[in-house]
């Protein structure tokens, strides 16, 4: 007797496949870098100073005691800002924000430590990343919930709050009575026809004699 396979497990496993959830996470990354780097040489050439990748992935020039270091944290505070626009665009799921939103920040810190060789020490560094960390985290929560609540429709017309057809209701407004009498039409097609509030006509039907 052959043996019944298993149905597949439902949960996050078969919803997020592996594959799915790391082209997610690099797609991500890929985002926070590359809006990093325009705002960043954007910021070099107004300044007038010398970009170097030290700016992305280095943690010396963000400090809180000039003004560079302040431009450079809240150039990071833009692209937190890009990020959550790429949550809830790409995710599009508010309990899955703070996982992406963390994730996203621990492998910049890998790639600052691997790029200087030291963990980062200034407190300027850590903060920012904290304010951008809770800039992502809320509004990409935000964001994703709120897409969550838009209505569907599908295929027919557009309803209310109050379950009444936009498209209907619209006609109702502009077709005044002759919108009425169609109705009427439609809804008495056999068995008769209104005339006016409460009053029926009965049309005659043909007799098998017509046939």
């Amino acid at each position: 007797m052959p043996r019944r396979r298993r149905p597949p497990r439902s949960g996050a496993i078969a919803e997020l496949p592996p594959l799915r959830i790391l082209g997610q996470i690099a797609a991500l990354q890929g985002i926070y870098y590359s809006v990093a780097l325009v705002l960043m040489l954007f910021t070099s050439l107004v300044m007038g100073l010398q970009f170097n990748l030290d700016l992305i992935f280095g943690w010396a020039s963000l400090r809180g005691d000039n003004t560079q270091g302040w431009l450079i944290g809240f150039v990071w505070l833009c692209c937190a800002a890009a990020v959550v626009v790429a949550l809830v665009v790409l995710i599009s799921r508010s309990k899955l924000v703070l996982d992406f939103s963390l994730t996203l920040h621990f492998i910049h810190l890998l790639i600052v430590c691997l790029y200087t060789g030291f963990l980062p020490r200034n407190v300027a560094w850590w903060v920012t990343m904290l304010v951008s960390g809770t800039i992502t985290v809320a509004g990409g929560t935000y964001g994703c919930r709120w897409r969550e609540l838009q209505p569907i429709t599908f295929g027919g017309g557009a309803r209310n709050a109050n379950g009444e057809s936009v498209n209907g209701s619209l006609e109702h407004g502009n077709g005044g009575s002759h919108g009425d009498e169609e109705m009427g039409l439609s809804r008495g097609r056999g068995r008769g026809r209104a005339d006016g509030p409460g009053e029926y006509e009965m049309v005659g039907m043909k007799g098998n004699s017509d046939k």
